[in-house]
């Protein structure tokens, strides 16, 4: 797979990522799911090819999402010139030498993410979600400035929340920063986003649409539980509904345009394991942002039910 020297569009509106100097998708596609619940190689390619083929320019993974790595390269490892390619690494995986986000498992993880994906370069690498301890010692992102040096990636960046969030942001060789955003996590909007802005670093929303917290617990299955109640409790103390701000349409699509409304916000990574999920999720970004009204009363809905007081969920 050669590396991605152009994110193409072909349909699906883009806009510039920071100031990385790629125009990305206003939806990208997270594989978490694809390998924490194990899907299928095939139907994961449905998925990929897909997405691609209607213009969405992202794809975001992780050296901890089990096999993802792999199945990318298996499905659309020969579109790669197609794809923004976004990796994690820094958390302790498989038999990889070193401690969780040293220089030697940073490197080594780097050199195995680049084998997995079959590819010369990783677009994007983030330091997946350490610590602001971890960051202001300097060592996990030394790593990966010597790894962008070295041309086996292009960009650094940062996967994380609130004021280690917003601490990444602020620091030069920081270019993308990828944060919780969504209906039910609002606190990075006030907290990351401004820095984001203020030094022009691409922005990714993980779990824009709140890990669809308005269905019910039992309908989740694998680690995702855990993941959900958080949301499902914010969900139920918000009280609102659709209608209530005065939308004409589904949760998801509501959750989904909700994120991408944002100033600052550039793509919302969709993780699914269904192709029409996929589809819908296509075209609710097609129509754009939601009215300013209907942004702000979301806004009130989440502040009035104690949302000032509720973190940003890693």
């Amino acid at each position: 797979m050669s590396s991605c020297s152009a994110a193409y569009n072909r349909g699906m509106n883009t806009v510039e990522f920071g100031r990385t100097g790629f125009r990305v998708s206003r939806l990208g596609f997270g594989a978490a799911p694809i390998g924490f619940l194990g899907t299928e190689r095939d139907r994961v390619g449905v998925i990929l090819n897909t997405l691609l083929d209607n213009g969405v320019n992202l794809i975001d993974t992780a050296a901890s999402y089990p096999g993802a790595e792999e199945v990318i390269r298996q499905t659309v490892g020969h579109r790669r010139g197609e794809f923004v390619l976004v990796s994690k690494c820094g958390q302790k995986v498989g038999h990889v030498p070193g401690t969780a986000w040293s220089a030697e498992l940073i490197t080594q993880t780097v050199e195995a993410s680049l084998k997995r994906l079959g590819t010369d370069v990783i677009d994007v690498m983030l330091l997946h979600s350490c610590d602001l301890a971890t960051l202001r010692k300097g060592e996990a992102l030394g790593a990966l400035v010597k790894a962008r040096e070295a041309g086996k990636i292009r960009f650094a960046g940062y996967s994380g929340d609130n004021e280690a969030g917003a601490y990444a942001a602020g620091l030069a060789d920081i270019a993308v920063i990828e944060t919780s955003v969504s209906f039910v996590d609002q606190n990075n909007i006030d907290v990351v986003l401004p820095v984001t802005v203020e030094k022009n670093v691409g922005v990714l929303a993980k779990r824009p649409i709140g890990n669809s917290c308005w269905r019910d617990l039992s309908e989740f299955k694998g680690i995702y539980p855990g993941y959900v109640k958080p949301y499902i409790e914010r969900f139920g103390k918000m009280g609102m509904t659709p209608e209530s701000v005065g939308f004409d349409g589904d949760w998801a699509e509501l959750a989904l345009r909700f994120t991408l409304s944002l100033a600052g916000m550039h793509t919302a990574i969709i993780g699914t394991t269904n192709p029409e999920n996929a589809r819908a999720n296509i075209l609710a970004a097609e129509r754009g942002a939601l009215p300013v009204e209907v942004v702000g009363r979301i806004r009130e809905a989440f502040n009035c039910a104690g949302g000032g007081e509720w973190k940003g969920l890693q």
